[in-house]
């Protein structure tokens, strides 16, 4: 089903598709170290850097460097997006901030699978954030012509992050939230995401 209507709420949306909201904890399920010259760049960010000044600096700052460390250890299975196009067969377009997606075997410069959306909470408004992040999702579920597969989401502000997951007919938000206080926390919760996708093709044997 192909939808091109503005949504007024996150509650909007569910009710709109029909989508039970649940909450669950969320567990580690993979820990990794992140790397120190990582971990000073950002610490020197949230130190030196006036990154609250504009939207665009809060994802260059602090939240594409942290997910895009993450995603290194998985780069032979996933691919990492930036503003990259949704667009289904009718043309109905969504742009998250980022993506994470199977990496095509026809090269990295081929955009397939998704499996992840990452949106910024702007001016802190994470009920905001997660009605165009389970937007996504849905959009995401729609493209890979899999109703049952699981879609995650992150929405973060940058020194906030919360994960999501779109299961069926079941958003599920995961009750604790991860801060950028407790860097090597919240780095092994995206690593953890980034494993929950990894098992799911796995599962669907779309990687070995």
């Amino acid at each position: 089903m192909t939808v091109n209507k503005k949504f007024k709420s996150f509650s909007d949306v569910l009710l709109y598709y029909d989508i039970h909201y649940i909450q669950e904890d969320f567990d580690l399920i993979k820990t990794a170290q992140i790397t120190e010259a990582v971990k000073d760049e950002i610490l020197f960010t949230l130190n030196e850097v006036p990154y609250k000044v504009s939207e665009a600096a809060i994802c260059e700052n602090l939240i594409y460097p942290l997910l895009k460390e993450a995603w290194k250890m998985y780069r032979d299975i996933f691919s990492i997006w930036s503003h990259q196009s949704l667009e289904d067969e009718e043309g109905f377009l969504r742009i998250p901030d980022y993506l994470i997606s199977k990496r095509s075997e026809l090269g990295k410069i081929i955009f397939d699978f998704p499996l992840l959306a990452v949106i910024e909470a702007k001016k802190d408004n994470f009920s905001s954030g997660w009605t165009q992040c389970c937007l996504d999702m849905i959009k995401i579920r729609q493209i890979n012509h899999n109703e049952n597969m699981a879609i995650y989401g992150l929405v973060t502000n940058g020194e906030i992050w919360e994960i999501a997951k779109l299961e069926q007919q079941r958003f599920i938000l995961y009750k604790k939230r991860f801060y950028i206080e407790e860097l090597e926390l919240l780095f092994n919760a995206l690593i953890s995401v980034l494993e929950l996708c990894k098992l799911q093709l796995i599962e669907l044997n779309l990687v070995k």
